[in-house]
């Protein structure tokens, strides 16, 4: 986490700083500076939520969802769910980002109501494993897009396309190390090209579904009309991937929780990005009435986005291959348009993919840097401007610190170098489906103690100034699935769950001897 005078970790690039001002009455509050404090509508946060949510997840993630549910409605249903609680998240993350001040999203939180040491697993649990794992996802979806265009969909791709979606992170990677700003200048052109991409899928299933309405012919898959969308299948290939058939028809109820549970990683996945809705706060004119009221307009529309974009798939795709592909929206296209229309979109979805890496590997910079000038990291993942101590550019000079140089253009490369190699290994030892699960599991962990702590803080410190208050009852739901949701789904899925605890437990002990060392 960075000092006082830093962006705030996880903040998108062009969001003002924030100065924490005391008032006479001894309460903090947060006050923007910046040339864009204060001056935004909620029609401006809407649109900055719908930018930040919107990813490469609702392309990649159907796969996975579909290989872990008994049928197509409750793909569906999933996909309802997951949005659900991303929007009882966000409204308890708003409760807490204008009631209290701080760097660093979640860590300010968990460090005010538990203690330093939460803050900083969190900041570590971030850098070391959810962001890794975000990148090697998305670096996979890439080039498992090219594959699919091609024809070709392996729920088990060979190390040859591995290597590729290294080779696409390593691109990313320096593209970032040369200037922060190429993201953040992409962004506009990214955003409209994820609405193009939702639309175009939208208008393929409608023209489908008309079609056979008026002419009686078939355009693309035929299950959605010959097939029961709720009736559980009997002969699915095995949800984890192994050999042999599966029956959905003969699992247990506490077996179908599991499947559940990591159906829902695979859209909280795809929803991932809720959680900076109070980052919107610091530039809204009216906080506490603006801030909701962006949230409850933004989150429902991409619920309706996604909810209608799976839908379709099922009008175009057999449903047999849904649940074999990392990358439906170019199978469906594939399937309905040939082989030109699955090249337009595979150009359109990589963009997105591309838009999205580009955006959280910049993120995955400017956390390192923070939580080394937390002194949380090694110093080196501090700087900027060089790689390793040979300096490559005059911001790491020492005339400024390392955010205000990074406003200025220059680049972590240390740190996205550390972000590069964890992200490479992941790619190297797991899957997307596997990296689906650990990035769910490390998400909702803390995302589950922040909310307990709001619901915690309600009691503790009843008379806390909370700008924004949503009824109890939304964070007590958050908590409740969320929470279920990381039990079973660590039940479910143990290796993962060791991997991430042994990650945690490094982490702790890399704490307590970097603070007796610094001591």
């Amino acid at each position: 986490m960075a000092s006082s005078e830093t962006t705030p970790l996880l903040q998108r690039d062009d969001t003002p700083p924030v100065d924490i001002v005391r008032q006479q009455d001894g309460n903090e509050s947060a006050s923007p500076r910046g040339t864009f404090a204060r001056n935004l509508s909620a029609l401006d946060g809407f649109a900055l939520l719908i930018s930040i949510v919107i990813g490469s997840g609702v392309f990649s993630s159907p796969g996975p969802i579909d290989a872990n549910v008994p049928s197509p409605g409750a793909g569906l249903l999933i996909w309802l769910l997951g949005g659900i609680l991303a929007w009882t998240g966000a409204l308890t993350m708003a409760e807490l980002g204008t009631a209290i001040p701080g760097e660093g999203g979640i860590q300010p939180y968990l460090t005010h109501i538990f203690g330093e040491f939460w803050g900083y697993l969190a900041a570590w649990s971030w850098i070391v494993a959810t962001m890794p794992a975000t990148l090697a996802i998305l670096s996979i979806v890439f080039v498992e897009s090219v594959y699919s265009s091609l024809g070709i969909n392996n729920p088990t791709p060979p190390v040859t396309h591995k290597l590729l979606s290294i080779a696409v992170l390593a691109v990313i990677t320096t593209l970032n190390s040369i200037s922060t700003k190429t993201s953040t200048r992409l962004s506009g052109f990214f955003v409209a090209v994820k609405f193009l991409t939702i639309f175009l899928l939208i208008v393929a299933g409608l023209v489908v579904v008309i079609k056979y309405s008026l002419t009686g012919n078939d355009v693309g898959g035929v299950d959605w009309r010959r097939e029961h969308w709720f009736a559980p299948r009997r002969d699915t290939p095995r949800p984890d991937g192994a050999p042999g058939r599966f029956d959905w028809t003969k699992v247990s109820t506490w077996e179908s929780l599991g499947f559940y549970s990591a159906a829902l990683y695979g859209a909280l996945w795809a929803y991932s990005g809720w959680d900076k809705a109070n980052y919107v706060a610091a530039e809204l004119r009216n906080p506490s009435k603006q801030l909701p009221l962006s949230i409850n307009t933004a989150i429902p529309t991409i619920i309706l986005c996604y909810v209608a974009a799976n839908a379709v798939y099922y009008i175009l795709l057999p449903w047999k291959l849904v649940s074999t592909t990392d990358a439906a929206a170019v199978t469906a296209v594939n399937q309905l348009l040939g082989k030109g229309g699955a090249y337009a979109a595979t150009i359109l979805i990589c963009l997105v993919i591309a838009g999205s890496a580009l955006g959280n590997s910049f993120v995955s910079g400017r956390m390192a840097v923070a939580a080394a000038n937390k002194n949380w990291f090694p110093a080196a993942f501090g700087t900027v401007g060089q790689i390793g101590t040979y300096k490559v550019a005059k911001g790491a000079e020492g005339e400024e610190n390392a955010e205000e140089a990074m406003d200025k253009g220059e680049s972590p490369i240390n740190a996205l170098i550390l972000n590069f190699v964890v992200s490479a290994v992941y790619i190297l030892l797991g899957n997307m489906r596997i990296l689906l699960t650990l990035n769910g599991l490390a998400e909702y962990a803390f995302f589950f103690l922040t909310v307990l702590g709001a619901i915690i803080l309600r009691f503790r410190e009843p008379e806390l100034e909370r700008p924004v208050k949503p009824f109890i009852l939304i964070p007590i739901l958050f908590a409740l699935i969320s929470g279920f949701v990381v039990v079973r789904g660590a039940v479910f899925a143990p290796v993962q769950a060791a991997i991430l605890i042994g990650i945690w437990i490094v982490g702790a002990v890399f704490y307590y001897v970097r603070r007796r060392v610094l001591r």
